[in-house]
C-alpha cells in the first residue's frame, strides 16, 4: 500500500467527516464530478477520497493557482491549469491524453466555488467526447458525509442525464450550503 493511501486512511479514521463511498475501478480513466463545490475545503476532502481509493486524481484549476510559489505544489497534487480567458482546446487536449493511454481520474467541479446560473458543461462534453463514465463525488456538511456516489454513463440526452445528476445531489448541501447551485447546464434550455 502506498504512503499516500496509508495517510489518507489514517485521516479518515480521525476525521469528523464520514467517508461513504462506492468503489470505482482504479485501472481505467474516468470523469469525477466534485459537487456541491461551495468551498476550497472540498478540495482537501476530494484529495483524501481519491488517495484512500487508490485513484490517480487529476483536477482542473484556474491558471492563477499555478503561479509561484504554489504552482509546483498544485501540479504535484494533480492540477491541470485552465486559462478561463481562453478555454478553447481543453476538451481536445484532455481527450487526446486519454486516447494516448494516460490513465487518470479527472475531477471537475462544474459549479466552481461561487454560485452562479448553473453548472459549466465541461465535464459533460469531456465524458461524451471520450466515452468515459462519470462518477458523482459529493460533500454534504449537513450530515458530515463525503465520498463517491454512483457511476453513470451519459446518454447524450442532456436533460435526462442531468435529471439523474440532480436526483443524486438533491440532498447534498456542500461545505457552505448557502453557496450551492442547482445542477443545471445551459444546454438543457437551449
Amino acid at each position: 500500500m502506498s504512503l499516500r493511501r496509508t495517510l489518507a486512511r489514517a485521516y479518515w479514521r480521525v476525521s469528523r467527516w464520514n467517508l461513504v463511498t462506492e468503489r470505482v475501478p482504479t485501472d481505467r480513466p474516468g470523469i469525477f464530478v466534485g459537487a456541491p463545490h461551495t468551498s476550497n475545503w472540498d478540495f482537501v476532502l476530494m484529495l483524501a477520497i481519491g488517495a484512500e481509493a487508490g485513484l490517480r486524481f487529476r483536477w482542473l484549476g484556474k491558471h492563477t493557482l499555478f503561479k509561484p510559489p504554489f504552482g509546483p505544489l498544485m501540479r504535484a497534487l494533480g492540477g491541470i491549469p485552465v486559462d478561463r480567458r481562453d478555454p478553447a482546446g481543453l476538451v481536445n487536449e484532455l481527450t487526446a491524453r486519454i486516447a494516448g493511454g494516460d490513465v487518470f481520474s479527472l475531477v471537475v467541479t462544474p459549479e466552481g466555488t461561487r454560485s452562479g446560473d448553473g453548472w459549466k458543461s465541461g465535464f459533460y462534453r469531456i465524458a461524451r467526447a471520450t466515452g468515459l463514465p462519470v462518477t458523482l463525488g459529493y460533500v454534504d456538511r449537513t450530515t458530515m458525509t463525503t465520498g463517491l456516489g454512483p457511476t453513470i454513463q451519459l446518454s447524450g440526452d442532456v436533460r435526462a442525464d442531468m435529471d439523474v445528476v440532480r436526483a443524486f445531489y438533491a440532498d447534498k448541501a456542500g461545505f457552505a450550503p448557502e453557496r450551492r447551485t442547482e445542477p443545471r447546464l445551459r444546454e438543457e434550455t437551449a
